[in-house]
């Protein structure tokens, strides 16, 4: 027998196709959906455990596409008659007192795979409790399923290729599940309320850089629009895998991350549009690798919910000890602010600081630079990226930093060549260009290598390394050279 009053808690779930949670609440007589903007996740915070450090939680661009996505989501509801609670507080206090005060019989939410999100879900399920309304946990942030794994996920593999061609062989994706139809939201009962402000939750108000590859606008109606661009209108998937590896431009790969990653976008709704591509379009190398990087995805979230809190310690879930990592405050912040003396390293980090975003390409020479050419505590590098990143993912973005760092999934020597990075995927140097504008009239064969200039050259090119742009900070012929 359905409930009479239902409540659904949104998290990183902020959509209404392909939601579990909301198909199952709309079994009820009445629906609330609520959503909190939980103030830890605003503000400087302790990484935690052994040899912690500080670092600011969210940065202004995730912030904003987290703002506009519930903005969108609530849109969304009230053009289907329904409507959205919207709090600033924690999660663990909001929920049960919007349930209590609907007089709801059950709250519906999504189940997330990392320590602190479990964190705060364990607090809400036990607030629940205690005031007699009963938590329902849904799984739906994965492409496959947690109950259909092949093995039980604490068995899975921990190389990728072994997972993927379990999963491939043995599991099936689940068709998305329908848009439901709303039952009433008694939102009169309670207020439906405003959405916080960025000076509200301790952050600036950004605005789109032009040079950005794509202004990420939060929302499900952003997110379904990209993918039908993408896949539709442009056409580009029959071509992923020749141009995944771009820097410069919207097109180059999908760019669905940020949607995906707010749960704007379900990945099994992404799954199926590929589907009906290679149905109606072409199948080929190109449409398996959009959804070989789901799976990579998959891989990472379904990894932390094996391991949990073994991926945040500095010797990872292999639990090395065998690395010298550094601390040295002042390279980090040469690092952050995209001022090393290595172009490609930072045009990288100056894309990320105005933009929020990199490409997967950009941000492996980032990391390894920071993780395997200074030798600075990879997490601190990650905690950065969390920061600033608009598709911050934690078990992507972490899973992949130890991935590079030598102490993840791979503990093989994870460490790029830089230049010859720069020279295979910037070869004309645009990229560079764009975001280190000291370099603009350097040409293509040197700009990767300014140092190698001599003094006529740089005063032809009008840069003067060590004055207009800095001299790199570390010998890359020799890493373990003393810092410059």
């Amino acid at each position: 027998m359905a409930s009479d009053t239902a409540v659904v808690w949104f998290r990183r779930d902020l959509r209404v196709h392909d939601n579990e949670a909301l198909v199952e609440a709309c079994e009820a007589g009445e629906v609330l959906p609520v959503v909190a903007f939980d103030p830890r996740e605003y503000g400087e915070r302790a990484f935690g455990g052994d040899d912690s450090f500080r670092f600011e939680k969210t940065g202004p661009y995730r912030a904003r596409f987290r703002r506009e996505s519930v903005a969108d989501l609530r849109e969304r509801l009230r053009d289907r008659g329904s409507d959205l609670v919207v709090r600033h507080g924690r999660p663990e206090e909001v929920v049960p007192a919007v349930a209590a005060a609907v007089d709801a019989d059950v709250v519906h939410f999504q189940t997330l795979a990392t320590p602190e999100e479990r964190a705060v879900e364990n607090a809400v399920r036990k607030r629940l409790r205690e005031v007699g309304v009963t938590p329902s946990r849904h799984w739906t942030q994965t492409l496959y399923h947690l109950n259909d794994l092949p093995s039980p996920y604490t068995d899975i593999s921990d190389t990728y290729t072994s997972f993927r061609k379990s999963v491939e062989g043995d599991a099936t994706v689940r068709d998305p599940l329908p848009e439901p139809d709303l039952p009433r939201a008694p939102v009169g009962d309670v207020g439906a309320g405003p959405l916080p402000t960025a000076s509200g939750l301790g952050v600036d108000e950004v605005e789109y850089d032009e040079r950005a590859a794509l202004a990420f606008e939060g929302g499900e109606s952003s997110g379904l629009d990209r993918l039908d661009r993408y896949l539709w209108r442009e056409d580009r998937l029959r071509k992923y895998k020749d141009t995944r590896n771009g820097l410069l431009g919207q097109g180059f790969s999908s760019k669905l991350s940020p949607w995906l990653n707010a749960g704007c976008l379900s990945p099994r709704y992404v799954h199926a549009a590929v589907d009906r591509y290679e149905h109606e379009r072409v199948s080929n190398d190109s449409t398996y690798w959009l959804v070989f990087e789901l799976l990579w995805r998959d891989f990472f979230q379904f990894q932390f919910a094996k391991h949990g809190a073994d991926f945040f310690g500095q010797g990872g879930i292999r639990g090395r000890d065998d690395i010298d990592w550094r601390q040295d405050d002042a390279a980090l912040e040469r690092w952050a602010g995209g001022e090393t003396g290595i172009p490609f390293v930072d045009a990288a980090m100056r894309e990320l600081n105005a933009t929020g975003y990199q490409s997967n390409r950009a941000r492996q020479n980032a990391a390894s630079f920071l993780a395997n050419t200074l030798r600075i505590d990879w997490r601190k590098g990650a905690a950065y990226f969390e920061t600033q990143l608009v598709d911050y993912d934690p078990a992507s973005n972490y899973g992949n930093w130890a991935y590079i760092a030598g102490v993840g999934n791979d503990s093989r020597d994870r460490s790029f060549d830089i230049v010859n990075q720069a020279n295979t995927y910037d070869g004309d140097g645009a990229y560079v260009k764009r975001w280190v504008p000291e370099l603009s009239d350097v040409p293509a064969e040197a700009v990767h290598e300014p140092w190698e200039l001599s003094d006529t050259e740089q005063a032809e090119y009008d840069v003067q390394v060590g004055v207009d742009y800095p001299e790199p900070m570390i010998d890359l012929e020799d890493r373990h050279r003393t810092l410059r």
